[in-house]
C-alpha cells in the first residue's frame, strides 16, 4: 500500500531544519488488482458465435457417372422470385407465354408479404410433396436480400428450392416493371 518515508537533512551551521516528507505509492497491488480484473472479464464474456447458415448442397457427381437428364418442375407445383433492386421482391406462377406486366406480382419481405405469398402458394400445389421455390436473383439484387429469402425458406419449411438465373423472357418483363430500358447496364453498388 502506501506509505509515507521521512528523510532526514544534516543540520548547517547549529540550525534544525524541519523534516519534509516525501510520499511514495507502491503501484504493485494496484497493477495486480487490474491484471485480476481483465482476466476476470475475459473468462466471464460471452464471445459473439458465428452464425452459419445450413445450404443442402448436393453431392459433387463422380466423373464417370452419367448426368441425369434435366428436372422438369410443373407450374402448379412451384413458385419463382425474382428478387430486384431496391429490396423488391417479384414472384409469378406463369410460363413464358402467359407472364406479362400484371402478372409479376410485387411484395414485400415481411410476414404479410413474401412469406404469406410462399404459404399460399404451398397450399395450392397440385403434389404438396414437390412443391418447388425458385430463387432468381436479378443482377441489382444485394445480398441481403438473398439471405432474407433464404430465412424464408428455412421458416416456411420449403424444403425444396433452387437458386438460378432469369430467363430471358422474366429479364424482359422485369426490365418493363420496374422501368429498367432494355439492355442497361445494372447500377454499380
Amino acid at each position: 500500500m502506501a506509505e509515507v518515508q521521512v528523510q532526514e537533512k544534516g543540520a548547517k551551521g547549529g540550525k534544525v531544519r524541519s523534516k519534509k516528507q516525501s510520499t511514495r505509492v507502491d503501484m504493485t497491488p494496484m497493477v495486480d488488482l487490474g491484471f485480476l480484473l481483465i482476466t476476470f472479464f475475459m473468462f466471464t464474456t460471452t464471445f459473439s458465435k458465428p452464425n452459419v447458415m445450413d445450404l443442402g448442397l448436393p453431392a459433387k457427381p463422380k466423373e464417370n457417372t452419367p448426368k441425369p437428364p434435366p428436372t422438369e418442375i410443373k407450374l402448379s407445383n412451384s413458385i419463382s422470385l425474382l428478387l430486384g433492386k431496391d429490396n423488391k421482391i417479384f414472384w409469378h406462377q406463369q410460363d413464358n407465354t402467359s407472364l406479362t406486366d400484371q402478372n409479376l406480382n410485387e411484395t414485400s419481405f415481411d410476414r404479410e408479404g413474401i412469406r404469406k405469398i410462399i404459404e399460399q402458394a404451398k397450399r395450392g400445389a397440385a403434389d404438396k410433396t414437390k412443391f418447388t421455390v425458385i430463387i432468381k436473383p436479378t443482377d441489382d439484387a444485394v445480398y441481403k436480400n438473398f439471405v432474407d429469402i433464404l430465412d424464408e425458406m428455412a421458416i416456411t419449411k420449403s424444403e425444396q428450392y433452387g437458386v438460378t438465373d432469369l430467363k430471358p423472357w422474366e429479364k424482359a418483363i422485369y426490365d418493363r416493371k420496374v422501368g429498367n430500358p432494355a439492355g442497361a447496364a445494372p447500377a454499380t453498388k
